[in-house]
């Protein structure tokens, strides 16, 4: 159990600082796109079309979430984890920085963040 913890923990500490990396490429059209409804984030830790959007972002998600895909196989691979814990661990990174009001899915649900 505790190298399986210490795989978890240099896992987040990645994402983490992938989240900070990556985020840059694409900081204000992604927060742009957030902000005006047209993207939102999901609990697999990629980007997906909140309902009543319009699809004004699917170029932006597309991309994003192939970014997304490629450095989360990386880091699971590194780190002998499956690419669904590493997009889970990813996406509670990111719900965290996210402001409130942005749209988020979990468990299937489209909910606004309310903190």
């Amino acid at each position: 159990m505790k190298i399986l913890s210490k795989f978890l923990l240099q896992a987040v500490v990645i994402i983490v600082m992938v989240a900070g990396i990556g985020s840059h490429a694409f900081a204000l059209d992604l927060d742009a796109a957030r902000a005006s409804g047209m993207a939102g984030e999901v609990d697999n830790g990629l980007l997906a079309t909140p309902p009543g959007a319009s699809a004004g972002a699917k170029e932006l998600i597309n991309s994003t979430n192939n970014a997304r895909r490629a450095e989360y196989a990386r880091i699971a691979a590194q780190n002998n984890l499956s690419l669904e814990a590493v997009g889970t661990l990813a996406a509670q990174k990111i719900f965290a920085k996210i402001p409130a009001g942005t749209w988020i899915q979990v468990q299937g649900s489209w909910k606004k963040k309310a903190e």
